[in-house]
C-alpha cells in the first residue's frame, strides 16, 4: 500500500486580511484567511466580513459555492427571486452558474466563510454591482 505523505496546512484566523476589491463589492468588506488547495484538489475559500450595508456584486461560480454564516445577519439573493435573510449557523448552497449576490443586512454586519471549487483555474465570474434599489428589497424581509 502506497502512502502519500503531505503536510497539514493551517491558515490562521485573520491571516492576510485585506480590504475587498471595490470593483466587486459595495461598502466596507474585509477578506481574510484566504486559501487555495493544491492540485488535484480544486477547493478554496476565505472568511469575508461585511459591515452593515456591504455586499458583493452579482456573480456566478462554475461549480457552485457554499456559505457558512458565522456571525450577524446577512442577505442573499438569486436573480429573479426574493432576498432571503440568513444568520449564524445557516449554510447556504448556491448551485453552479446561478447569478446571485450576498452580504450584510442594512442594519447589522455579517461574517461568512465562503467555499468554492475552481474549474479551469477560475472559481468566480464577477458581473455588475448590485444597485441600491435591488439591495433595498432586503429591507422588506
Amino acid at each position: 500500500m502506497n502512502t502519500v505523505r503531505a503536510n497539514l496546512e493551517i491558515t490562521r484566523a485573520k491571516s492576510g486580511a485585506q480590504a475587498a476589491a471595490e470593483e466587486y463589492f459595495t461598502g466596507k468588506v474585509e477578506i481574510s484567511g484566504r486559501y487555495q488547495a493544491d492540485a488535484p484538489a480544486r477547493i478554496g475559500g476565505a472568511t469575508v466580513s461585511f459591515l452593515a450595508g456591504a455586499r458583493t456584486a452579482w456573480h456566478t461560480h462554475p461549480l457552485g459555492q457554499t456559505l457558512f454564516i458565522v456571525t450577524g445577519t446577512g442577505w442573499v439573493q438569486k436573480q429573479d427571486e426574493a432576498v432571503q435573510q440568513v444568520g449564524p449557523g445557516d449554510v447556504v448552497w448556491i448551485p453552479p452558474n446561478i447569478r446571485h449576490w450576498h452580504g450584510a443586512s442594512k442594519g447589522e454586519p455579517m461574517v461568512h466563510f465562503a467555499v468554492a471549487e475552481a474549474l479551469n483555474g477560475s472559481s468566480v465570474t464577477w458581473l455588475e454591482k448590485v444597485s441600491d434599489e435591488e439591495y433595498d428589497k432586503g429591507s422588506e424581509i
